[in-house]
Formats: structure tokens, sequence, C-alpha cells
């Protein structure tokens, strides 16, 4: 191969290499609309971790537009969010074997329906339909938690561990709504 046809090779390698890189840097370095948050919760020999992507309300309506009411939810954004307990739990009158398992929630205006699936998935919903992947076979626990009304607004989607009554709570808050569900 002569010297000519070797240096274009090399250039159109070496062109590709920088394209390459210039995407991956520019998609890694971009902030996400929803952020990537762990929440990890441990009280004695108990160890609690949630996954999960956190949208904004950025001045839409959430509830009853954004997020359906009645319809399943994959409680955040993006890839589906998850829980894991390294102990057996009890939620409402259900119990909650030790594992991971994918949360997914069915909101209303009065209660949300708050979803344990044993399933795990890679996103949140299928790319084509933006139907959610969650499929009920696989659900573990199902509990009903009431709706509590703020006094102001949350921006961003948020999941947290509350223990400050010696009552352990998972709460979801977004908008001008507030769950709790019981871990016992």
């Amino acid at each position: 191969m002569n010297t000519f046809l070797k240096r274009i090779i090399f250039i159109l390698f070496l062109a590709a290499t920088v394209v390459f890189v210039y995407s991956y840097l520019n998609d890694g370095l971009q902030k996400r609309k929803s952020p990537k948050k762990n929440v990890a919760f441990k009280v004695d020999d108990l160890k609690l971790n949630v996954f999960y992507n956190r949208p904004s309300k950025r001045g839409r309506e959430v509830f009853g537009a954004l997020v359906p009411y009645n319809e399943v939810w994959r409680t955040g954004a993006n890839e589906a969010t998850t829980f894991e307990t390294n102990k057996p739990l009890k939620i409402g009158k259900d119990s909650l074997q030790a594992g991971k398992y994918t949360l997914w929630t069915i909101p209303n205006d009065t209660a949300w329906t708050v979803i344990f699936n044993k399933k795990q998935y890679p996103w949140g919903v299928d790319h084509k339909t933006l139907e959610p992947l969650r499929e009920p076979a696989f659900d573990a626990v199902k509990y009903i938690a009431p709706v509590e009304n703020l006094n102001t607004f949350v921006e961003q989607f948020t999941i947290a561990f509350d223990n400050s009554t010696d009552n352990l709570f998972m709460t979801m808050a977004w908008d001008d709504v507030r769950i709790k569900v019981p871990l016992k």
C-alpha cells in the first residue's frame, strides 16, 4: 500500500475517533433533566436502598396530567425505580421478603397504590408504546397510601426515608403531594 493511502486511512481513523470521543463526552457531560438519585437508609442491621430518577415540575401540571390518575406510573423517570432491603419487611398487612424489587405506583387524587414488583426491568417504559413495563404477575406487595396535600411545592420528585418518630416510612413527594409507606 502506498504512503498516500496510509495517510488517508490514518486521517479518516483519527477523524472518526475524534467524532466518537466528542459525541461520548458531550452526552456524558450534559446535565440530565431527571438526574439519578440513590437513597440509602441504615438502622441497626436493616439496610434499605432506593435508586430512581428525579423528574422536575418545571411549571407543568403533574398529577392528573403529566402523570395520569389511575394508571401505572414508573415512579420517577428513565430507568425503572428499584427498592432493595436486606431484611424482610411488613408493609401494611403484607410481608415483603428481603431482596430487590422495582417500585411502581398508581396515583390518584386521594390515594396511591404502591407496588413492589419482583422483576427487574432495565427501563421504566417500553420505548415504542411508552407503556410501563411492569408485569402484574410479578407483584409481591401492594399498599394503598393516602395522599397528603402539602402547603408548598416540591420541584423535583423525591423519595426519602423518615424515621423521626421511631416509625419508619418511605415517603414520596412531588408538586403539592406526599405519601408515606410504613415499613416495619
